[in-house]
């Protein structure tokens, strides 16, 4: 009777044991805006599966992509620092409404190739890790994308070919430089771009080559022209509260796979970018050269955009504008 009363009283502490254990895994969602197939999508996967190997499953991240969870761009700093989601990929410059420093990332014309790029994101992240713990968060990665250009109906071979387009443009820097130029810039979701090109909203969309692919610009679009107008960035950032929730050594390993997939997607984007072009040109996108004369005139009308904005600024990106002006020696 002893014995079993014994045995009865080892299996009920096995199983509170086990129930104890599996408590303590942690799941979070994390919100992506992009398709599937995305390249920050699969960045964001890839970091998820660092982490639960490297924490050997105790922080499990499931990564919802497509804006499935319903959070827009802008929104994401306001929705990540209120926990609605604990971590969230997000554009930088798509949430400058909230922190004008984000806004440095895409000043036209500023980063005239993705090492420079690389250059300001790296000079910028001191200032935008306080700025995103203003909001409650960290940054756990900071990626980029190759540079945008137009993808157009007509071609254009000049600055004077721009005027009077109906442009997609995905930040206020980008509408900046399509007022300049003539055009009419359309702040629309990612979700709309498609069906606003099929209908004759827009014609135009200033964007990279991952999103070409994504909304298969082939079907409704003839040419495109590789202008480096900006080149952005999207960050990942988790919730303060819920990373602070976690032990010492799991925190570690979220900062430690952060800094990997960083590393990573800076190494592989320039691959990427002449990859998704090919994509775009094997399917009937004609990439148009772009002339010395047309890059002169478009820095030339977007001088003011970047004046203006140094202006206002703000006493950190005043001094990410002038460290970044110093290094590139401009």
């Amino acid at each position: 009777m002893k014995r079993k009363l014994f045995l009865a009283m080892m299996a009920v502490g096995l199983l509170c044991w086990t129930a104890s254990s599996v408590m303590a895994k942690t799941t979070w969602n994390a919100n992506s805006v992009w398709p599937p197939n995305n390249h920050q999508t699969i960045g964001l996967e890839e970091f998820a599966a660092k982490v639960k190997q490297m924490t050997g499953g105790e922080l499990e991240i499931n990564v919802s992509s497509g804006g499935a969870l319903g959070y827009k761009g802008p929104e994401l700093l306001k929705v990540v620092r209120d926990g609605l989601v604990p971590i969230s990929d997000m554009l930088i410059s798509g949430v400058a409404g909230e922190d004008k420093v984000f806004q440095i990332v895409t000043l036209p014309f500023l980063a005239a190739n993705l090492d420079e790029a690389k250059l300001l994101n790296t000079i910028a992240r001191p200032y935008f890790d306080k700025a995103a713990e203003r909001f409650k968060q960290k940054i756990l990665y900071i990626a980029p994308w190759p540079g945008a250009g137009l993808w157009t109906q007509k071609k254009l071979t000049g600055i004077a070919d721009m005027k009077g387009l109906k442009v997609r443009t995905y930040d206020k820097n980008g509408a900046l430089v399509v007022e300049a130029a003539g055009g009419t810039p359309y702040a629309l979701p990612f979700s709309e771009v498609y069906s606003s090109l099929a209908s004759g909203l827009i014609d135009t969309v200033l964007t990279s080559t991952p999103t070409a692919v994504d909304a298969k610009f082939w079907e409704v679009l003839k040419f495109y022209q590789p202008l480096n107008v900006t080149i952005a960035t999207d960050m990942v950032t988790v919730n303060l509260a819920a990373f602070n929730k976690l032990d010492k050594k799991t925190q570690q390993a979220l900062i430690d796979a952060g800094k990997q997939q960083e590393e990573k997607m800076w190494k592989d984007v320039k691959a990427l970018d002449k990859e998704k072009e090919g994509i775009c040109n094997k399917n009937g996108i004609e990439t148009v050269p772009v002339s010395d004369a047309f890059m002169q005139d478009l820095r030339k009308i977007t001088e003011n955009i970047r004046n203006d904005w140094l202006k206002d600024a703000p006493a950190d990106a005043k001094a990410i504008y002038s460290e970044f002006m110093k290094q590139v020696k401009r």
